[in-house]
């Protein structure tokens, strides 16, 4: 049995009843696989053993009263995987679906993403099970501020530095830093994410979105295509969504559909941003208002949103929410190319049909590394004590985007797998984590 078949069977049998966390190790061992066994320096050393298990796991209860005075529990979360190339960097997910299996599969995966960015940062993720849907104000204050009570003796600015993610936005992440900052007695960049009037940075909210639609474009490019007048379908309505969405509309395509966890919607005509803006970011409602804006939309509950016929396709809600039967879907209707703004939103299944019928594939861990690369700028500006303009920042994100392309691109030709990215992806992200390791000893 090679090296890395043995280390990816242990990590399952170790990890039972973790089928999320399962998911991404086989993923990325899998396309590791030849590279790694390759180099028996890695086997004598212990990398890949080492990198599947969490240097720190931080599970703890969170209690908070609600508005009617009844003490509510739930669970938190801290995986801290990877400290190698810098501080943990991860988001913090607040959704009912969290659990230590989605927390370390989200948090192994950054590893690689936060690599890719060539920024000093490790990797990690947290959470909790608590959902800020339909919560007041004083609620989601109340259960952030119990959250960080706990969370603030694990983190800081050189050793672990959280942001946000699903459930996690500015309300959320200004409760957050305001208790770290009453209880540690100091301020600075221990969260990213924060509002510019506390230490954040420009650009930050449109990062994500941005970031993913730079990278694709230089896909396209590289491949004699382009944006112009191609359709695009975008999964979710969040940030990710919304402003990637932006960006594509900027670099003339039509972006004809959203979505949220109710259904989705099909706007012809392309979707006017303005309206959805108001409806997630003011209103905090369903995307399903958005017919009482565009009565000539379509509105449709549950799933379905990739059987819209386009060229691109931007998966930016959750992880596995694209299937093989949605990809099957997507490539007969003649998709060109996706790109994943969420972590992992393709099925390895799905992965695989878009591989094989030689679809233009940009893995999460690539091309939504553009939040987490924009996060590490917010952590360069705090330490510094700058704020950089719009302008420079945007420039940075791009700047970091292509030439995540370019290394992934490079990766997967040595491989000799062109145009693979996910095999790319994988083996330029872990390289420069594994050289690390190797040069810090057995730590």
């Amino acid at each position: 049995m090679s090296y890395t078949a043995k280390v990816l069977e242990r990590a399952i049998k170790n990890n039972p009843n973790e089928p999320e966390f399962h998911q991404a190790v086989t993923e990325i061992l899998t396309t590791l696989a030849p590279y790694a066994d390759s180099r028996p320096q890695y086997e004598k050393a212990g990398i890949l053993e080492r990198l599947v298990e969490p240097e720190r796991v931080i599970m703890f209860r969170v209690p908070w009263v609600d508005d009617n005075g009844m003490t509510r529990v739930n669970k938190g979360y801290r995986v801290q995987f990877s400290s190698v190339i810098g501080p943990y960097k991860g988001g913090l997910r607040f959704h009912p679906s969290v659990s230590l299996s989605i927390i370390k599969f989200l948090g192994f995966e950054q590893i690689f993403k936060n690599s890719l960015t060539g920024q000093p940062i490790g990797g990690g993720k947290g959470g909790s099970d608590f959902d800020p849907k339909g919560k007041s104000d004083r609620e989601v204050m109340a259960f952030c501020q119990s959250f960080m009570t706990e969370l603030c003796r694990h983190i800081g600015a050189d050793t672990d530095v959280p942001a946000g993610d699903i459930g996690v936005g500015a309300r959320e992440i200004g409760f957050l830093y305001g208790q770290y900052r009453r209880l540690a007695n100091t301020v600075g960049g221990v969260l990213t994410g924060k509002g510019l009037s506390y230490g954040g940075s420009l650009v930050r909210t449109e990062a994500t979105g941005y970031g993913l639609v730079y990278l694709m474009d230089e896909m396209l490019r590289r491949h004699n295509k382009t944006f112009e007048g191609k359709t695009v379908v975008i999964s979710g309505s969040g940030n990710v969504a919304i402003y990637a969405a932006q960006k594509a509309g900027e670099l003339g395509a039509k972006v004809v559909a959203l979505s949220d966890s109710g259904g989705y919607i099909y706007d012809a005509e392309g979707i006017d941003l303005d309206a959805v803006k108001e409806i997630k970011e003011v209103n905090r409602a369903r995307i399903g208002q958005y017919t009482n804006y565009r009565p000539n939309a379509v509105y449709t509950k549950g799933s379905g949103i990739w059987n819209i016929k386009c060229d691109i396709a931007l998966p930016c809600a959750t992880q596995n929410e694209l299937s093989e039967s949605d990809a099957e879907a997507l490539v007969k209707n003649g998709c060109i190319a996706v790109g994943e703004g969420a972590n992992m939103p393709s099925t390895l299944e799905a992965t695989e049909v878009f591989l094989r019928n030689k679809v233009l594939f940009a893995p999460g861990k690539a091309a939504n590394a553009g939040g987490v690369a924009t996060s590490a700028l917010e952590m360069s500006q705090n330490s510094m004590r700058m704020a950089w303009p719009f302008e420079e920042v945007d420039r940075k994100l791009k700047e970091i985007m292509v030439n995540i392309y370019n290394n992934i691109d490079e990766a997967a030709k040595e491989a000799g797998q062109e145009d693979n990215f996910v095999v790319g992806a994988n083996i330029a992200g872990f390289k420069k984590v594994a050289e690390a390791m190797l040069a810090q000893g057995v730590v």
